[in-house]
């Protein structure tokens, strides 16, 4: 009994901490303390294990949103324990690339987020809406598609 509680208020912390830390995460670092250090990470185009490579990918993610975009959101609609080891994130990411033609970006996906026995994150996997060739091809277009302020 003591172990569920303490098992259910960690998954609580958790999902606080991402509902914080992934509305900001193209402005600020999020929190790192949630997951192993041991944490696996897979995207349509990234696949690594550990903490270490896992703050470098988020400070990529910030270093590339600063220097290719003049707007870029990441909109939280939903974060939500799904299972009693799996937290699933549903999210857009939107944006005005820093061209000429002020090309938009948009896409859906979701973050699968598994938790170990201590209620930590160990695995992080992002599931996109379309291919990365297809988010790419938005670049090349006339902004303003899909995109608000």
């Amino acid at each position: 009994m003591e172990y569920q509680l303490e098992y259910q208020s960690q998954i609580a912390r958790v999902i606080e901490t991402l509902n914080r830390d992934l509305p900001t995460l193209f402005e600020k670092d999020i929190s790192y303390d949630i997951y192993t250090q041991d944490i696996y990470f897979q995207d349509p185009v990234n696949k690594f294990k550990g903490k270490l490579n896992y703050r470098i990918i988020f400070w990529t993610l910030r270093f590339h949103a600063q220097l290719f975009f003049t707007k870029i959101y990441f909109d939280l609609h939903e974060v939500k324990q799904s299972a009693e080891d799996t937290i699933l994130a549903h999210w857009t990411v939107r944006g005005v690339l820093r061209v000429p033609w002020k090309a938009g970006i948009f896409f859906n996906g979701y973050s699968t987020y598994k938790l170990n026995k201590n209620g930590f994150i160990y695995e992080h996997i992002d599931t996109w809406d379309r291919k990365p060739g297809e988010i790419l091809q938005q670049f090349f277009r006339k902004g303003d598609m899909n995109y608000k302020s």
